[in-house]
């Protein structure tokens, strides 16, 4: 699966522009988060098919600003800090994350700038 950065202007709308493109094209979002940074909507979406998701947000007329490579987690349990044991693991391996957000079913989406460590040191 890849992430995608998805970029949209800090407006009513364009949060539903993005995820009916992925819905017409038959585009599952398997997890997803968004946040306004620096007048502009960013948004992440892990997605199965990365070129299929591309197209049909760029032929909506969005920005798709990076595609990167992801490590998935768990399904980690639902309780008090199990993210923090898991990130802590990872942080102690001496290996950076700059990205995480959950799944619809509780895995952690997890990326950095040395994914096949991440991978590793998530375990």
């Amino acid at each position: 699966m890849k992430d995608l950065t998805v970029i949209l202007v800090n407006k009513p709308g364009t949060l539903a522009d993005a995820f009916e493109a992925l819905g017409r094209a038959g585009i599952n979002v398997v997890g997803s988060c968004g946040f306004p940074s620096s007048g502009e909507g960013i948004l992440h979406v892990l997605v199965e098919d990365a070129a299929a998701a591309r197209q049909a947000l760029v032929g909506t007329g969005l920005t798709v600003r990076d595609e990167r490579d992801v490590v998935i987690v768990g399904p980690l349990p639902a309780q008090p800090g199990t993210a923090g044991a898991l990130l802590r693991r990872i942080a102690d391996q001496g290996v950076n994350v700059d990205l995480v957000y959950m799944t619809e079913d509780g895995r952690a989406v997890l990326s950095g700038d040395d994914v096949p460590a991440l991978a590793i040191a998530a375990g």
